[in-house]
């Protein structure tokens, strides 16, 4: 007797924090097991039930797949029985696992923008579509209408020649390589395409030079920044220097995270949050000057710390998603005038915030392993890393040098 079940597994924890799902065939005392391409929270899962609680995000499209797979084994072991053949724990899960499955990339990729879109994550679902778009540009399709199969080295090869055609920039050529070697993965883990194929192994990656024109300013120029007399000024303006040296002062914190915080993320008088982007938890000490504007934006109605965001106007992802880029170009726009006035000669945007803020304190002597390079556009993750790693007095005593 076969005991076909789905788990999450805690012995392996991905990079976002979360479990993946795994089939787990048992006969015989012995047990296989099977990635289900799919991975959870611990937090949303019920261990003893086996399945995602009733407030997990995603609930009914989690149970879908795991009800469609475990319906796949059930089914084979039925093939078994019929035949009178003979099967084991491993054998079943290869058996099932080598049925084809005709599902074309065009069917593919809107899967995956869908469902991205589906629990929220916009930028995750936009980033794919435009792997999409560029691929269907590359072939000259409407819908890309092949398997995966098809592609390989040489396929690569021939897209990067058209990439460099088109003048993209290297970093764009290697998201893009980057978002279609993850959606190859996710091809394999569905058994759409054989772990054989996999075209990645000899197409190197590290050929992209990542590397961007330095963007930061020095403490001097943030000083003068935070001094202007902005109160003749329209509020966009006011807001777009308020949020350039929150952002600086708070560990260079992006747009996005910004307009996300609630009074919930101030406690005792330190930042705690999670970064939208990589789900790491952040947890430094707040400023006076950062203090001090988030008195002056206070608003309980509103729901978060700064103007971006209303809580009873912005309630979906996407309505939230859509607002942040509105806003983000208002301020961008904002700290170019803000450039001028003060005769700064860079392209002075939010982002500069968050490299000013690694650069001043590298200068100031703060130890390179506290603020990584790649906060400078290396490797994100390592920063991340770095900063989790270092106790809170390290990082307190590093942000004394802001300003």
């Amino acid at each position: 007797m076969a005991t076909i079940s789905v788990i999450c597994y805690k012995s392996k924890t991905l990079s976002n924090g979360e479990h993946p799902l795994v089939v787990r065939i048992s006969k015989d005392s012995k047990k296989s097991y099977k990635y289900l391409g799919i991975s959870v929270n611990p937090k949303y899962w019920d261990f003893k039930k086996n399945e995602p609680k009733p407030n997990c995000p995603n609930r009914e499209h989690i149970l879908k797949i795991i009800q469609d797979k475990k319906a796949e084994y059930q089914t084979q072991v039925l093939e078994f029985k019929t035949s009178h053949k003979n099967f084991t724990a491993s054998t079943l899960i290869k058996t099932t696992e080598q049925v084809t499955v005709t599902k074309t990339v065009d069917i593919f990729y809107r899967e995956l923008i869908a469902y991205y879109k589906q629990i929220g994550k916009i930028g995750n679902s936009n980033i794919y579509r435009d792997s999409y778009n560029s691929i269907r540009t590359f072939k000259k399709i409407d819908k890309l209408d092949f398997l995966f199969t098809e592609i390989d080295l040489a396929w690569l090869n021939e897209y990067e020649k058209f990439l460099i055609s088109c003048n993209k920039a290297e970093t764009t050529m290697s998201l893009l390589f980057r978002t279609l070697r993850s959606a190859f993965n996710k091809a394999i883990e569905q058994n759409l395409v054989r772990n054989e194929d996999y075209p990645f192994k000899n197409f190197k990656m590290s050929k992209f030079n990542l590397k961007t024109r330095k963007r930061a300013i020095s403490k001097e120029e943030i000083r003068k920044i935070l001094e202007l007399d902005l109160s003749n000024e329209k509020e966009v303006i006011q807001l777009g220097r308020d949020v350039f040296i929150f952002s600086y002062l708070q560990g260079g914190i992006s747009f996005t995270d910004i307009a996300s915080l609630t009074a919930e993320n101030v406690v005792n008088g330190r930042l705690e949050y999670s970064r939208k982007k990589t789900n790491t938890l952040i947890n430094i000490p707040l400023q006076k000057e950062s203090i001090r504007l988030i008195h002056k934006y206070a608003d309980d109605k509103r729901g978060y710390l700064f103007p971006i965001l209303d809580k009873q106007r912005h309630k979906t992802p996407m309505q939230k998603y859509s607002r942040i880029q509105k806003k983000i170009k208002q301020i961008n726009s904002s700290l170019k005038q803000i450039a001028a006035k003060l005769g700064l000669d860079i392209s002075l945007t939010t982002y500069v915030a968050r490299h000013s803020y690694a650069t001043v304190l590298k200068r100031s002597g703060v130890s390179t392993s506290i603020i990584s390079e790649s906060l400078g556009h290396s490797n994100e993750k390592v920063t991340q890393i770095y900063l989790d790693s270092f106790e809170n007095s390290q990082i307190d005593e590093a942000m004394k040098n802001l300003l």
